[in-house]
Parts: C-alpha cells; structure tokens; sequence
C-alpha cells in the first residue's frame, strides 16, 4: 500500500524537528552542567580581626570608627564570592592572638590582621603561617604579610598644597603664616607624618610663610584656647591651617569666627568623616551648596571604605596572583567641587 499524503508530511516533520530537539537537549545539559559548577564553586572563608570596634574610640586619628571599618568589610564582601568571619582584636595584644588561634581552628582561607602591636603581630603570623593560612595585614605590619596602609605623608602633602594654592590665588602679596593643629604628637597613628607632608608642601610652595604646631593632644576644647592666641598673636596676617583631622578643622572653623577673623583664615582637615560631609539629613560643612565656608576641603582616609580596597587583595592572594607587598590608600582632596562625586548623596546614609 502507498503512504498517504499525511504519513509523508509526518515523515517530513519528525526530519525537520529532530535536529532542533537534538539543540535544545544540548542546551539543556550545558546550563544543568554549568549550574552544578556554580554550586560546588569554592566558597572562601576571609577572617578579619578589626583593630577595635569599642564604642565612641576613633582609628588613625580621624573621626571613623572601628564599626564603620568593619561595615565596608561586611558590603564589600556581597560583590565575591566569599564568606566573612569577623573578630574584634579590641587593641588588645591577648585577644589579637587569641582571634588568630580561633580563625586557625575554624579553617579560613585569609587571615586580615589590623593591629598595633608589634609583638603580636609576630606571633599571630608564625601561628598562621603554621596553619598554612596566609595573611595580609591592615595599618599595621605583620611579618611576611603583604600591607595595605594609610599614607599619612601624601595625605600632609595634600593639605599642604591646598593651603598654599589658596594663599597663591586669594592672598597674593600678603603676610601669611601656617599652623598645623591638633594631635600633631600621636605618633602611634603617625601623624608627624601627616604634620611632616603638611609642612614640607607648605615650604616648597610658600617659603615666606613662617611655619607653627599647635598640640591640642586630641582634646578639641584646646583648639579654642591655642588658636585663639594664636590668631590675638596674628592680627596683621592671614592664617593658613591645617588640622589634623575634621573635628579639629569644625573646631578651628568656630575658633576663627569667634575671633572675628573669617576674612583672614581657611582651613583643611583631614579624614572626610561623617562631621564633616554629612548623611542625608546632617549639616554638611563641606557641600556644593556652601562653597564660602573657610573649610575649603579635607583629604580623604576612605576608611569607611576599607573592605572595597583590601577584599580585592585577599582574593588575588586566594588565586595565587601575585600582590604588592605594599599597597598606600589613593588619598584625595575633597572640596566643595567634588564631594558628591566621592560621596554621592545617595551614599551619604
């Protein structure tokens, strides 16, 4: 019997669709396949073990705090594939080691270490390094460890520049004298380093300018009191200063005006903390809106940022890339003019 008109058309339909089923079963197996790579893919397990995270203690001698630190770890960490296992080394030299043998027994693959304290740091890298663990250390060095650190230096010699460009452009011609103020001894935060940058731009810039440090020993009500003479000491100049970090620049701000002398002064901090950038629904000193204020900018620490600049580090140890074995925060000026560039408004909460 001759195959009917249909049964060829079937015939013709199943030659047609089989290559097609054959793709679509192809596909099918490759995404089952990449789906089960994904979920058997490594999970790395990053310790950090913050300096502190006690209430109402600022770090480096700038307003953050050790839970803000710890904040930009925990964000930052949503961007990799990795689990975070927190520890708090309470500036204490025990509970850093003793951080460091609960991380040993838990198995993390990276061990952050942001700690002042030269013997333990020590003893928490043999005690890793025996575990096999690798380290990479936050601040503070840690032997054998790679570093990410501040640059207090760079960060001087930001403020320092900003100060003598203003004085080039608003005071040409006129008697000026300088003042680095605030912690200008803390030289566990190092900031004779930071004091160091400020006046070593401040001499190659303005050599006329006489130099002066006022120590307030971390007590912003003595920045009234030092300034104030100061500025009684100065009534025919123009006065640069550079502060040591934004409580002390708002202090010296409510200084100068006190004493009547808003023409004559403009001042820098240093950090760009919360105080002086603001959230959403704080006064902000530095602001497009206020670009009159004496405060003409502050360099920023982006500690609040911490865990954005180290985690990269970690996972490029983790995958045996090679990694500096020093890597400097890119300290910048912010102003008037690019604050919300570096934090936008939306970031401000």
């Amino acid at each position: 019997m001759l195959p009917t008109p249909a049964f060829r058309r079937e015939r013709r339909r199943r030659r047609v669709h089989a290559p097609l089923r054959i793709l679509l079963a192809a596909v099918a197996v490759t995404l089952i396949a990449g789906v089960l790579m994904a979920s058997a893919q490594r999970r790395w397990v990053v310790a950090f073990a913050n300096l502190t995270e006690e209430p109402g203690v600022t770090l480096e001698a700038t307003g953050f705090t050790g839970p803000e630190v710890r904040e930009s770890f925990a964000l930052a960490a949503r961007s990799y594939p990795l689990e975070i296992v927190f520890y708090d080394n309470h500036r204490d030299d025990a509970r850093a080691v003793a951080n460091a043998e609960a991380a040993i027994a838990r198995r993390v693959d990276v061990y952050v270490q942001y700690h002042r304290g030269a013997a333990a740091n020590a003893t928490v890298a043999q005690k890793l390094k025996a575990a096999g663990i690798a380290v990479l250390a936050v601040n503070e060095p840690v032997p054998g460890a790679p570093l990410y650190a501040l640059d207090n230096a760079a960060a001087g010699r930001l403020a320092g520049e900003a100060l003598a460009q203003f004085a080039a452009r608003a005071w040409a011609g006129q008697p000026t004298v300088a003042v680095v103020i605030g912690r200008v001894s803390a030289a566990a935060e190092r900031v004779p380093e930071r004091v160091r940058g400020v006046t070593d731009a401040l001499r190659a810039r303005l050599p006329a300018a006489r130099l002066n440090t006022l120590d307030t020993r971390g007590n912003p009500a003595q920045v009234a009191p030092l300034l104030g003479a100061f500025l009684s000491a100065n009534a025919s100049r123009k006065v640069l200063i550079a502060a040591t970090d934004d409580a002390t620049a708002l202090a010296a701000k409510a200084a100068v005006e006190s004493a009547g002398r808003v023409r004559d002064a403009a001042i820098v901090g240093q950090g760009v903390d919360r105080s002086i950038h603001g959230g959403m629904n704080d006064r902000k000193e530095i602001d497009p809106t206020n670009r009159n204020s004496i405060v003409i900018g502050s360099v920023a620490f982006y500690l609040d940022r911490l865990g954005y600049e180290v985690l990269p580090l970690a996972l490029r140890m983790l995958r045996g890339e090679p990694v500096p074995p020093r890597t400097l925060t890119p300290h910048k000026l912010i102003t008037a003019a690019n604050v919300f560039i570096e934090y936008p408004p939306y970031d401000m909460n």
